[in-house]
């Protein structure tokens, strides 16, 4: 990318907040996982909220999140099952 002008970061991803609960929680219920979901004490030092700005790229770049979280999630789903699928067909 070459934008005049432009020195960086510029940050992208959706500024819209997920829990990390919901997060796994939707994420086991979209893979049919049994897995569990653990709670542990947060480090000393773990951001709360996290919630990117993206002025920058919606400004400079014209640069917006499109895909909604659970399209997203399903796509990425279903692209590691068929690397899954290939790598056990193939024996590696």
């Amino acid at each position: 990318m070459n934008t005049e002008g432009l020195t960086g970061p510029v940050n992208t991803g959706n500024p819209d907040e997920i829990a990390i609960l919901e997060l796994a929680e939707t994420i086991i219920g979209l893979t049919g996982s049994r897995s569990k979901v653990g709670r542990f004490p947060l480090p000393q030092d773990d951001a709360i909220q996290r919630e990117p700005d993206i002025f920058l790229a919606q400004e400079a770049l014209g640069w917006r999140p499109a895909v909604p979280l659970q399209t997203g999630l399903k796509a990425t789903i279903e692209y590691f099952e068929r690397i899954l699928t290939v790598k056990h067909r193939r024996g590696t």
